[in-house]
């Protein structure tokens, strides 16, 4: 049963986090539990979906299709999380501003909130097809029924618990600096995404390591552990990392900044024309008065 829990933990816990960072992020958005439950139902379907024809998977490509999809899931999710932390540093202000007057009232883009519907749903789906392998492979090798049926709720909700603990936690941020703070969560998660999938491309032999290894922490973090596990979800920690994923997380982290900055910038210079715009209109109306 330590075993099963142990596997299910794991591999809830970095789908969890993944959900809860999302769930932060949209905090005052209208029908926010529906599009992040929708992402989790479309992820769990998904998941069985994948689990039944994994051995179609597996053999694809070469005998490479399990690490290249699970590459293509991950940097599925980096391309929206940027839309989404781009979007964000320009409407962030504005949503802010909302919020403090009238509280749940604010509505997002649609488009931006649906972006994470399908990050929630890329990582439950990932996440949840490696549960079901690896539940279907420890039943083969001989895992009584006891030990799944207790193990896997225990697993379960010790992987939720974390998520619950680090969104409450989220949520103390105060409101003028919360979106600023989960924006760049999301971006070191997006950059540890990046790292991870450069990862399962390397171990495809689609790209080159460019050093296997780096460095070697794990005489301090083990990517074992479960603060290693959480740093490796939150922003892509990683004990002995290969040349190519730094290149990755770091090309990653530098193009969102980039157009966060960007977006930014555009927003206040079209915020300052506008201004100017109603300050000539204000002149003139006053002029047309006194005559």
């Amino acid at each position: 049963m330590p075993g099963v829990a142990l596997l299910v933990f794991r591999e809830v816990l970095e789908a969890a986090l993944i959900v809860t960072v999302v769930a932060a992020a949209t905090r005052g958005v209208g029908r926010r539990g529906t599009f992040i439950g929708g992402g989790i139902a479309l992820g769990v379907i998904g998941a069985i979906v994948v689990a039944i024809f994994a051995g179609a998977i597996e053999e694809a490509v070469g005998g490479a299709g399990q690490e290249l999809f699970n590459a293509s899931v991950l940097l599925a999710a980096v391309v929206m999380i940027g839309w989404h932390v781009t979007w964000m540093s320009s409407h962030g202000k504005k949503m802010v501003r909302h919020m403090q007057q009238v509280t749940n009232s604010v509505k997002a883009g649609s488009s931006s909130v649906a972006m994470l519907l399908a990050v929630v749903a890329l990582a439950v789906l990932r996440e949840g097809s490696e549960v079901v392998l690896f539940l279907y492979g420890m039943a083969a090798g001989g895992a009584g029924r006891v030990d799944l049926l207790a193990g896997v709720p225990l697993g379960l909700a010790g992987g939720v618990a974390v998520g619950f603990a680090l969104y409450f936690g989220l949520l103390r941020i105060p409101i003028r600096y919360f979106f600023t703070a989960t924006n760049w969560m999301l971006v070191l998660l997006a950059a540890g995404l990046s790292s991870t999938a450069a990862g399962f491309l390397i171990q495809a032999n689609w790209l080159p390591a460019w050093g296997n290894q780096l460095w070697n922490t794990t005489w301090l973090l083990s990517n074992g552990s479960v603060i290693g596990q959480t740093l490796h979800v939150l922003v892509g920690y990683e004990a002995r990392p290969a040349g190519m994923q730094l290149v990755f997380w770091l090309v990653t982290a530098l193009v969102l900044f980039t157009g966060m900055r960007w977006m930014a910038a555009r927003m206040v210079s079209a915020s300052a024309r506008s201004k100017s715009r109603q300050a000539t209109a204000s002149v003139r109306t006053r002029a047309v008065d006194t005559t």
